[in-house]
């Protein structure tokens, strides 16, 4: 069946705009507690970004999960992959989070985890999409969910966060610049490194609402960048607005993408002997990765795009590693989701354990030419993937870079783009058949 409302991320849209609406909101909760609720009563924990809309929402769904009898644990401004670790451990039925990742602060979002801090198996959102077309009911008043709140919820992540690198480990003399993009890691994240040794400077830290991914966080890196020269600092790390995707930059303000950082992680289990098959990437990552996962005899193989894509591979395969080039690293060996806190962990230790810089690592990776051009389209009932003129362009393109390089067109998942991506060894090559892609693509859009 296809989704009415779950796109490949949960639901995301505009605030106000339907379904991004309180009474949609209030809905979803309740069809959400009819689902989740099997037998009797169920838990379900909610977090949330630090957006203004996250109030109102957060208030809709948890009247909607009482109406159906759920409990409700509210968490507060935390990070997604903390809302998957604390459903685990409170064993609850599923948590919620109210967020919109890398967004503006005027877009918003439902993203849902299952009891094992997983993305929700297909059947349940479908379970959910099928309530939502049905009458809201209440039920009983003996039986409504109550709603509490967990006040040491901060901490336990901190922990939890700590515990993926050894209990011994200390980063005293590393000097840090962290930007939480106003977003769920304000807190937590600069206590977690500090409280591991680390010199943190900290930036944009200071949520108001509307700030979020305002020109900062892993989206806007300039700042840090400036940050980490200014202040003689060995790196610095970028989160995005719900703490899920991470990016770094070197001490010379060189941008360290998800591929490098992938590669870093991979490496270090490698030489540890803890790596467990291969490496899952996706459509979008740099040819480079590959290339120097197979230098080390390293399986690598391409997810479609997507955190949930990704995970999808690593659990067919039983492998433990996988991202994206966006920031988006799963560690299976210590959580069920993306987390940026932990990725930028692993990779800290692996430097560490090398005793390399960041600069140094990077280098491995020699990463080809790649352009992507995002265009955007409105109502047309068009298909840009599959009109005629944009696949043969597209297919004359690939023939012309002659096994030098590759063509990857497709819509994003959370917003109205089409991403049209050109890799290769010639760089003049790679960006005229991409603006040339990209300019058919509007006129075909148009």
């Amino acid at each position: 069946m296809s989704r009415k409302y779950f796109g490949t991320d949960g639901i995301r849209g505009r605030v106000g705009e339907y379904p991004i609406t309180p009474d949609f909101m209030l809905k979803l909760g309740w069809a959400a507690g009819m689902a989740f609720r099997k037998q009797g009563k169920c838990q379900v924990l909610v977090g949330k970004d630090t957006r203004i809309s996250g109030y109102m929402f957060e208030s809709a769904l948890e009247a909607g999960l009482s109406a159906a009898g759920a409990d409700v644990l509210l968490l507060g401004p935390m990070p997604t992959p903390a809302i998957a670790y604390l459903t685990r451990t409170f064993h609850a039925e599923a948590g919620i989070v109210i967020s919109a990742s890398h967004n503006p602060h005027d877009d918003n979002g439902i993203k849902f985890f299952s009891g094992q801090g997983t993305k929700l198996p297909d059947e349940v959102e479908l379970m959910i999409e099928e309530l939502l077309d049905q009458p809201m009911s209440v039920v009983e008043s003996s039986k409504l969910g109550k709603v509490s709140r967990i006040n040491d919820a901060a901490g336990r992540y901190i922990e939890f966060c700590k515990s993926s690198v050894p209990s011994s480990t200390s980063f005293e003399g590393l000097k840090l610049v962290v930007d939480c993009a106003h977003g769920a890691t304000y807190k937590v994240a600069p206590s977690v490194f500090r409280e591991l040794g680390a010199e943190v400077t900290v930036l944009h830290a200071q949520p108001d609402g509307l700030n979020i991914n305002e020109s900062c966080g892993s989206t806007h890196i300039e700042s840090l960048q400036a940050a980490v020269l200014v202040g003689h600092a060995d790196l610095g790390i970028a989160f995005d607005g719900d703490g899920d995707r991470v990016l770094m930059v070197d001490h010379t303000g060189t941008i360290v993408d998800g591929d490098e950082l992938l590669y870093i992680i991979t490496r270090d289990l490698r030489e540890r002997g803890k790596l467990e098959g291969g490496a899952v990437g996706t459509l979008m990552s740099n040819l480079g990765l590959e290339l120097a996962l197979k230098d080390l005899d390293i399986p690598f193989v391409r997810a479609k795009v997507g955190d949930r894509y990704v995970m999808a591979e690593l659990l067919e395969r039983g492998w433990q590693i996988g991202g994206e080039n966006s920031g988006h690293i799963v560690c299976c060996n210590h959580t069920t989701t993306g987390d940026a806190i932990i990725a930028a962990l692993q990779v800290l230790m692996a430097l560490k354990r090398r005793g390399e810089t960041l600069a140094q690592a990077r280098q491995a990776v020699r990463k080809c030419p790649q352009v992507l051009i995002n265009v955007r389209f409105g109502a047309s009932t068009v298909d840009p993937l599959a009109h005629p003129a944009v696949k043969e362009a597209s297919a004359k393109a690939t023939e012309d870079m002659a096994g030098r390089g590759r063509v990857l067109l497709r819509k994003s998942g959370t917003e109205p783009l089409v991403r049209v991506m050109v890799e290769g060894d010639d760089e003049s090559q790679v960006r005229r058949h991409a603006e040339a892609l990209a300019k058919l693509v509007a006129e075909v859009c148009a």
